[in-house]
């Protein structure tokens, strides 16, 4: 069985913050042009995407640089819902499983398009370490591993981008915004093959594999 784990990609759909926005217009029609297509206009990470190492490390590799089968995960998916606004995911969570990717199921999604959702939990700098350490990429249903900066921001919370770097400088990528994670297993097959823009990141048509 298939699962469909990604958000569809509209006109107003939610970033993250200064992120291009995104637009989909009609630019032929049946009645006018006999044929239908549309004009997009959308940033490197938009909706469900995959970042690769230069999306935070000057000089880092592209997606270009990962044959297709890179983008194919056996994937652990760890419950984090009991988890609040801006909590941490601690390095207790990682398990030991043998697996490809970590996937932390959050149910953040439910909030997706509002403000609420850039208050997500995050990857704690020790538990994204961890994940390094073990090879693991992390895929989550929030916006990003680490936390988003907002008003409701805590003091000591990490700054900038601890788990982008110590995730993606150890060659273990790291995809955003799944949805939909409460049809997959415990265990499944990931995939999330990303657009073939080759650079620092790019949208993904995430599917689990029941």
């Amino acid at each position: 069985m298939s699962v469909d784990l990604t958000h569809s990609i509209e006109t107003g759909m939610q970033t993250y913050p200064d992120d291009p926005t995104v637009e989909v217009q009609d630019h032929a029609s049946h009645d006018a042009d006999g044929y239908r297509v549309e004009a997009l206009e959308l940033g490197s990470h938009t909706g469900t995407h995959v970042d690769a190492p230069a999306h935070v490390i000057p000089d880092g590799k592209t997606l270009s640089a990962y044959p297709v089968d890179r983008f194919a995960f056996d994937a652990v998916r760890v419950d984090c819902r009991d988890l609040g606004p801006r909590d941490p995911i601690p390095p207790e969570r990682v398990p030991e499983t043998a697996a490809d990717c970590l996937v932390l199921w959050t149910g953040w999604d439910e909030h997706w398009g509002t403000d609420r959702y850039l208050d997500h939990p995050y990857l704690s700098p020790e538990a994204a370490r961890r994940c390094a350490e073990r090879g693991l990429a992390v895929a989550s249903d929030t916006l990003n591993p680490d936390p988003t900066p907002t008003p409701s921001a805590a003091d000591g919370e990490p700054e900038g981008f601890a788990a982008h770097h110590a995730l993606l400088e150890a060659d273990c990528l790291v995809l955003e915004n799944l949805t939909n994670l409460g049809a997959a297993a415990d265990r499944f097959e990931l995939r999330a093959y990303p657009l073939a823009l080759g650079g620092d990141g790019a949208p993904v048509r995430a599917v689990g594999v029941v």
